[in-house]
Parts: C-alpha cells; sequence; structure tokens
C-alpha cells in the first residue's frame, strides 16, 4: 500500500488568525500504472496553460517541464485538475486539517514533531475506521520541508505507537523525494493547496461535493477535535 504526502499552509500560531489551517493531503493510490498514465496525459495536454501559469518558475525550469505545483494554478486549473483526474477511482484522498487557532504554543516547539504527530493521529484514524486495511504501508513525503536529522523519525514513530502500542498488523515504511521526482507526491500537493485555497476562499464547493460523492474524498481529520479534547495533549 502506497501514500504519497504533501502539504499546504503553515504549522504556525504566528499568523494563526490571517491564515488559521494547515492542511495535510494524502493520495492512497490504487493503480499505479493507470494514475502514472494519466498524470503523462494531463501534463501533455495541458502544457502551454501550465507554461503561462508558471509566474514564480516552479513548474519549469530552461524551458522543461519539470513538476505540478498547486499553487501555481488559477482557480480554473483547479477545477480543471480535478475534473481531469477525477474519473476512474484509482486514487483516494484522505485530508488533515489542522486550526492553528486552537493549538497552544506547546504544539508548535517542533513543527516536525507536531507534523508526525498528526499524521499518527491521523493514520490511527484510518486504521480504527476501516478506511484502510492493515497491510504493510509505505509513506512517501516530500523531502524539502524535512530536515535531514529528522527523516527517519517518522518511521520509528510510527511503528513504536501504531504497531507496537496499539498492536497494529502493519508495517511503515518512510521514504522522502524531492517532488520534481515523485510524479504522486505532485499530485498529492495540488489536492492539498486545493483544500487549502478552498478554506480561504470557499471556491471550490462542487470539487469538494464532486470529490466526496465519487469516493474520491474518502476521510477529512480534523485537528484539534470538534470538541477541542485529545486526552494524550490534555495531561
Amino acid at each position: 500500500m502506497n501514500i504519497y504526502i504533501d502539504e499546504s499552509g503553515s504549522l504556525t500560531r504566528k499568523f494563526s488568525q490571517e491564515n488559521p489551517y494547515f492542511f495535510i493531503a494524502m493520495v492512497h493510490v490504487l493503480d499505479s500504472d493507470k494514475l502514472k498514465r494519466t498524470y503523462k496525459r494531463y501534463v501533455s495536454s495541458r502544457i502551454k496553460m501550465l507554461k503561462k501559469v508558471d509566474s514564480n518558475k516552479k513548474m519549469f525550469k530552461d524551458g522543461k517541464f519539470q513538476e505540478l505545483k498547486g499553487s501555481a494554478l488559477k482557480r480554473d486549473g483547479k477545477k480543471d485538475f480535478v475534473k481531469f483526474f477525477a474519473q476512474n477511482n484509482y486514487f483516494e484522498v484522505y485530508i488533515i486539517r489542522v486550526d492553528n487557532r486552537q493549538l497552544g504554543e506547546y504544539f508548535y516547539r517542533s513543527s516536525s514533531r507536531a507534523f508526525n504527530y498528526t499524521i499518527r493521529k491521523a493514520m490511527k484514524g484510518l486504521y480504527q475506521d476501516n478506511i484502510l486495511s492493515q497491510e504493510d504501508c509505505i509513506l512517501q513525503l516530500d523531502e524539502r520541508n524535512e530536515k535531514t536529522e529528522t527523516k527517519y523519525f517518522l518511521e520509528n514513530y510510527l511503528n513504536t505507537e501504531l504497531v507496537l502500542a496499539d498492536q497494529m498488523n502493519t508495517q511503515f515504511t518512510v521514504h522522502y523525494y524531492d517532488s520534481k521526482d515523485n510524479h504522486f507526491v505532485q499530485v498529492a500537493d495540488v489536492f492539498c493547496n486545493l483544500f487549502y485555497a478552498h478554506s480561504r476562499t470557499g471556491a471550490y464547493e462542487e470539487e469538494m461535493t464532486y470529490l466526496r460523492e465519487n469516493g474520491y474524498l474518502k476521510y477529512e481529520f480534523f485537528y484539534p477535535f470538534t470538541n477541542g479534547i485529545d486526552n494524550e495533549t490534555t495531561t
């Protein structure tokens, strides 16, 4: 089982009123060969549009396409992306939303630790709700926001907390990539930016409804919880 992860927004209290939400998108790929072909068709058929909107020069280098970036796509581009990719159920999306306004400074003393903790909470929910089966799981993430010394922490953390403590019958492996070298991390990037943009503008309600009703958006994890109580962080 392969899950690809990217993030949007900031995990910080500093600008929590202006930018309250931090998002993590997890794309569970169900058919990697077909999704890869979909990715290639999308890029080749949208290459002129991608060049036009690449004002920050993040998707192209010396005129050559490098990677998809959700932040570069305009509103119509994001809507088109959903319509193009969400046709044949080659993947599922699990979204994590952290509300920076409701968490204390202690949560942000280490952004890597806070990120890993949130991933662990969401993964536990995915297994408890029987959305994921208990089989070996490979998580693949963008490496550019991760410090070298913490790259191996998440794998050990998940295997300790979920496998040993919670006795789940699975094994976690974590890999980090430069996103330009991983097509599906790029897909996660675009979906994550879509949810982030919707939280700020409300402009993608039609796409949200479509993803939910057609089996793409299978899980939404909000932290802190609705009742504001988390026994693991309030003791």
